[in-house]
This record gives structure tokens, sequence and C-alpha cells, in this order.
């Protein structure tokens, strides 16, 4: 080992032994280079450092790995043991004092799963990042966006769902960090990246819900990404927005609301989604048929942004939303003609339909399979049952938790004006 990299090594044992983790984690971004230069001895320092005693230093070498993990191309196996192993055994009161380099681990690690397509291994990595460093379960980090890539990536949403259903109140920023440890933004260029990671939070939660079917809760996501403040359109704010579209379609049958004072929507989205708007028009004919020939139209524009099956999903919301119309209007009716007036291809195709709306609770009827007949039914529901009753009493629970935490954010303000600087730190996008 190199003198240069034993005295990085006495450095942390020196300083750890000592408690001054604080100028420790200030002293050690000078290390980085240094360490990535010498990235084949990496693992003889790693032998001389234990993980809790001295997790600063072990986080730095991790970080230093992954820097020069392209033109190193070290075993992805070691790489994944070794991120496992540190999130594991780490001392969370040390890695506070470097959450910025912490953050910068997880994105690099991150960005090397995603390219050696192992994203699948590192789902349960993040999430326990993500346990350890958030100060509380409602609070969105910078590394929350990496554990949803990891899950896009493997299609594995099992475990990033309980995440993404936790409505957040507070946001964890790497700019605000890094400004309170002293650290330099020149050594942690993601200190800059806070918009970039809250939006990806919620592009890829939007993608994660609309992909298990739960269309209401994307469209809020997509909402969020779309109407963050911005001085200027943000590429993933536009991909937000043309899912956006097609989610509002599926869930409303129309473009939902959108707050007037998202400028950038009108002025550069608009003009950059005009497929989607042409998609939004043809919907709103309820015509089937068209709504097929501009899918098939526009095929090559939607497969190009990752969205056609999406707008398949819109034209099967279609035939959904015609059916559901011929029930205001009709008692009775034949497959054949609920075929004919949705303009779907005959009556098996019809029957599908109607039979897995029935599943869902979308409409209530049921078919006489002798003659063919389709019976629309009213609404079975009479809201006096226990299991309706507990419902109302939940969503009033909801209701009366929310506004406690809209009064105590309201007080806070009002106490410390501090705080109401604090709740607006992130910065406005200007990706």
């Amino acid at each position: 080992m190199g003198s240069a990299l034993e005295n990085f090594v006495n450095q942390v044992r020196t300083m750890s032994a000592s408690g001054s983790f604080r100028e420790l984690a200030d002293d050690l971004p000078e290390s980085v280079s240094l360490l990535a230069r010498n990235w084949s001895i990496l693992d003889n320092v790693l032998e001389t450092l234990d993980v809790q005693q001295h997790t600063l230093g072990v986080l730095y070498v991790l970080l230093a790995k992954l820097h020069s993990a392209a033109t190193a191309n070290p075993e992805p196996v070691q790489i994944i043991q070794l991120m496992r192993d540190f999130v594991q055994r780490n001392n969370v009161e040390q890695l506070r004092f470097a959450i910025c380099a912490f953050y910068e681990t997880c994105h690099l690690f991150t960005d090397y799963l995603v390219q050696k397509n192992l994203s699948i291994l590192g789902i349960k990595i993040m999430a326990r990042a993500v346990d350890q460093i958030r100060q509380m379960d409602t609070q969105l980090t910078p590394i929350h966006a990496d554990l949803c890539l990891l899950s896009l990536k493997a299609k594995n949403f099992n475990l990033v769902l309980a995440y993404l259903d936790t409505d957040i109140t507070d946001i964890s920023t790497a700019a605000a960090e890094c400004k309170t440890q002293q650290q330099q933004q020149s050594q942690h260029t993601d200190a800059n990246n806070d918009a970039k990671y809250f939006l990806l939070f919620y592009y890829y939660g939007g993608m994660i819900y609309t992909a298990v079917k739960n269309y209401d809760r994307a469209l809020y996501f997509f909402e969020v990404c779309i109407t963050t403040p911005a001085m200027a359109m943000s590429h993933i704010m536009l991909e937000a927005y043309k899912k956006f579209l097609m989610v509002s379609l599926i869930v409303e049958g129309n473009i939902a609301f959108i707050p007037k004072n998202t400028q950038v929507i009108g002025r550069f989205m608009k003009p950059m989604a005009s497929h989607y708007h042409d998609l939004v028009s043809v919907y709103a004919n309820s015509s089937s048929e068209e709504l097929r020939i501009l899918i098939l139209k526009y095929s090559e524009a939607f497969t190009r942004d990752s969205n056609m099956g999406l707008a398949k999903q819109v034209a099967t919301s279609l035939y959904k939303r015609n059916i559901k119309r011929l029930t205001k209007t009709f008692l009775t009716l034949s497959l054949s003609d609920v075929a004919s007036r949705v303009q779907l291809s005959g009556a098996a195709e019809a029957e599908r339909y109607i039979l897995n709306m029935i599943k869902s609770g979308e409409i209530y009827a049921s078919i006489n399979q002798k003659d063919g007949m389709v019976l629309f039914k009213d609404d079975p529901e009479k809201y006096n049952s226990p299991d309706m009753f507990l419902n109302v009493q939940t969503n009033i629970t909801q209701v009366l938790d929310l506004v406690k935490q809209i009064n105590k954010m309201e007080e806070e303000i009002i106490l410390n004006p501090m705080v109401g600087q604090a709740q607006n730190k992130m910065p406005l996008c200007t990706l």
C-alpha cells in the first residue's frame, strides 16, 4: 500500500477514534481522486477499516470504486456485496456527516446495476438505504428515485409500492445537507440535482402505478411532476405530461384539471405533445374506430416514447366507457348490438369486455347465455352495511389526520419563519 493510501487509512482511523467525524467528513472529499487512481488496491484499504467504526472512510472507498467502475470493470458480485454490507453494518450517526457522498454513492450504484442488467439485486439494498437515511417515513430523499428506477427496470414492484403509498410531508434536499456539512458543490455535483430526483421520483412512481393499473394514483404522481414550479421545461416533465394526458383519458375521459399557474405546460409542453392532444380530441368523439386509426397513425411516435402499451390501454378504456354509456340508456341489449354500438369485432369480444367489467365492479349486469342478451342492473350497494360504515370511518380518519398535519405545518411556519423557507427550499426546476 502506497504512503498516500497509508496516510488516508491513518487519518480515518485516528479521527474516527477521537470522534472528529465532522472534520473527517470535510477532509475526505479531497481523497476521492487519490482513491480512484488506486482502485486496484482499494480492497487492501477496506481490509484495514471496520464498517461500523470507520463508516466515513469505507463510504469514500466505496464511492471511489463506483467512480472507477467504468474503467476498472470490477466483478458485479463484489460491488453488490460491498454495498449490501455497507448499508447493513454502517454507523448511521457517522453517515449523516457525509450524507451527500452517501446519496452520490447510491446514484452511482443504481446506474451501475442498470447498466449491468442486475437491477433486481439492488432493490432491497436501496430500500435499506432509504430506511436508514430518512428521518421519518413521510420524508422524501433523493435516493427514493433510485429505488423506483431499480424496481421499474426489474419489473418488481412488491417492495417499492409501500414507499409510494406513503404520502410525502417533508423533503430532504442534498443541496441543503451539503451546505450544512460545508462541502463544496464542485466535489458533489449531485448537490444541484434536487429538482431532478424530486421529479424522477414522481415520474417513476407514476409509471409504476400505471404498470399495476392503479391509474388514479398514477395520475396524481404525474400531476405533481408536471405542476412543479419551473423556470424552464424539463425533459422529465415533458415525458410525464404525455403520460398524464393518456392516464387522464383512462381515469376521467378527458384532460384532468391542471392549475392555471403552470405556465410551462401551455408555453412549452403542449406544442411538443401534439400527437397526444390529437389523441385527446379523437377520444372525445367516442369513436373507437377513429381512435384505433389515430393510434395506428402515430404508432411510431408512441413506440418511441415507450407509450404504445399505454395507448392500447386508452383504446380499451374507450370501449369500456362506451359500454357504460349503454347502461344509462338500455335495460337489455343483445351482445351483437353491444358490439355494433361500441365498435367491437363481435359478440364474443363484447361478452369478454362485459364479463371483465362485471368482475371489476365497473358495471352491474348479467348475461343470458341462451339468447345472448345482456341485462343491465342498478348498483346493489345500499350504503348501509357494516363494511361500508367501516370504509366511511376510515376515510374520515384519514381526512382528520391530514387536517392535523396541515395545521401543524401552518403553526410551525407562523412560529418560525425559517420553517416556511425550509418548506420552499426545493429549487425551481431548470433541468
